[in-house]
């Protein structure tokens, strides 16, 4: 849950940065440098927003999450839940396994309950259905998601009354911050020190995220 607000973590950059009126270092540039870090922290750690959703299937075996806002990949299939189907959980399998085991899966006739679903890292927005779907075919799945971006006003940046919270959990506040310092700092690399810095600050990054627990939590389904 997040509860940190944008202008604390605003506030809390310009304090390291020694700006407090956010002379060399605006407000809504910081803000920026905040949108990019949802996405470097989603496109490393994609369980960092993950989110739970019925996916209507389009008719075939190969289905594709482009139609959730701002989809990231898939992360798992998890059950059936149309009316008419057997509301049973899907397994993951290899498609190998399934082009060894039964030749010709992607031809046999369309049902609405999937039983199995096939996944390949290098399309992360796609998986496979066995048997192939019907388009009244209805999936539980998890997907992971990039945050909407924030749009406020410098005046609005630099008014502590202003409630908007961060667009992930409050475990990503620190991450988001150093993430921030690295581009603002990278933002001024011809001054003494700042190289080193961005640097720091971006290796503090990923120290954080590399040191979440990735046995909890499982990035690809090709991991289950």
């Amino acid at each position: 849950m997040a509860t940190v607000k944008v202008v604390d973590l605003i506030s809390r950059a310009l304090v390291l940065l020694k700006d407090p009126t956010a002379a060399r270092w605006p407000a809504v540039e910081l803000q920026y440098w905040l949108n990019d870090g949802y996405r470097e922290i989603v496109n490393r750690r994609p369980d960092a927003n993950a989110q739970v959703g019925n996916f209507t299937c389009s008719a075939g075996y190969r289905q594709s999450i482009e139609a959730f806002q701002n989809a990231q990949r898939l992360l798992e299939v998890i059950s059936n839940v149309a009316t008419g189907s057997s509301k049973r959980t899907i397994r993951l399998v290899d498609r190998q396994t399934m082009d060894d085991q039964l030749p010709g899966w992607n031809t046999v006739n369309p049902s609405i309950t999937i039983e199995k679903y096939m996944f390949d890292h290098r399309l992360p927005k796609e998986f496979l259905v066995y048997p192939p779907a019907t388009t009244s075919a209805q999936l539980e799945i998890v997907y992971s998601t990039f945050p909407a971006a924030h749009s406020l006003t410098e005046q609005q940046l630099m008014n502590p009354a202003t409630t908007t919270t961060i667009n992930l959990d409050d475990t990503y506040a620190n991450t988001l911050l150093d993430y921030m310092m690295y581009r603002a700092y990278s933002k001024d690399v011809e001054q003494a020190g700042n190289a080193q810095r961005a640097a720091a600050y971006y290796q503090a990054m990923m120290d954080a995220l590399n040191g979440i627990n990735t046995s909890e939590q499982k990035e690809n389904p090709e991991d289950r």
